[in-house]
């Protein structure tokens, strides 16, 4: 039987809407203006949002939606909209008072971030708070103005990565299992600590010594805080795996006096108040120049 060969066929397929092939339109969609974005089908990105007659379109939000994360993607885009609104209203303002070619940047600024610092240098008031101010918010927030609370802690480590599921459940039954022998023989925690824990600590008898808070694992840290003094009834879990832990000793911070305070306290209030001056400027500038479409 004599061997037939059947050529292949190029069907010219077509994009919907489009009397282009898929060929051409791909072509087409590599263009050389990068102010045009990415396009869809062909077509520039779409702008939803408007500050004056300059558009933001969808793909500038979509890149800046990296630097403002969120649990919700819808989150993440509103904050990267008034990101972008905000910059164009400053770029705008720049523009208006005709700073962008007086500008010297300091040694390694962005020459954007150095034009929008001389112009909020010079439209937003710097106010300092007074004494009054700061000693009114500190009569008025005793509970801010502590020394921070202090456990002492000694602990084991039963070592179990988060991903070993069975590593993890045989640490948390030695951790038990060491717990009811301590609970018998308390003066053995040192000996255990030699000899079962994964921590550099177990020298020392698994001594960490005086702890604030912020000083360890986020997880380890929340818990230990809420312990009372004595062998903890159970093992703690951190990502390292679980812990007997004994809280040898608890320290309440103390009150602290209005002098220790009173830098923190200024530094504090000025910033609140620039924060409140900034927002009535950009308000101010979104008034002035226009914004559509960042409510929806």
């Amino acid at each position: 039987m004599a061997n037939t060969k059947t050529s292949a066929r190029t069907l010219p397929i077509t994009v919907i809407d489009s009397g282009n092939t898929v060929a051409e339109e791909a072509h087409a969609d590599h263009h050389d203006h990068a102010s045009e974005g990415p396009r869809s089908l062909g077509r520039p990105a779409p702008c939803m949002v408007f500050v004056g007659e300059t558009g933001i379109d969808e793909a500038q939000i979509a890149r800046e939606m990296q630097h403002h994360r969120a649990l919700k993607p819808e989150q993440s885009r509103a904050a990267a909209a008034r990101a972008l609104v905000v910059r164009e209203l400053l770029r705008l303002e720049i523009e208006r008072l005709g700073l962008a070619d007086d500008v010297q940047p300091a040694q390694g600024e962005p020459l954007e971030e150095a034009r929008i610092r001389v112009l909020l240098e010079r439209e937003v008031a710097d106010r300092a708070p007074s004494a009054d101010d700061c000693r009114h918010y500190f009569e008025a927030n005793p509970e801010r103005f502590r020394a921070p609370d202090r456990v002492r802690v000694r602990h084991i480590l039963l070592a179990a990565s988060p991903a070993d599921s069975e590593g993890r459940f045989k640490a948390r039954s030695q951790g038990e299992q060491l717990i009811a022998e301590l609970k018998e023989q308390p003066h053995l925690f040192a000996d255990f600590a030699m000899r079962h824990s994964a921590c550099p600590s177990k020298d020392a008898g698994g001594e960490l010594g005086w702890l604030e808070r912020g000083q360890t694992t986020p997880e380890f840290d929340r818990q230990i805080f809420r312990l009372r003094e004595g062998l903890a009834g159970f093992p703690v879990e951190s990502r390292w795996g679980y812990h007997v832990v004994s809280v040898d000793a608890l320290a309440t911070g103390e009150a602290l006096a209005y002098d220790e305070v009173r830098e923190r306290i200024s530094d504090y209030l000025e910033l609140q108040v620039r924060q409140q001056e900034l927002q009535h400027y950009l308000q101010m500038l979104r008034e002035r120049h226009g914004v559509r479409g960042l409510e929806d």
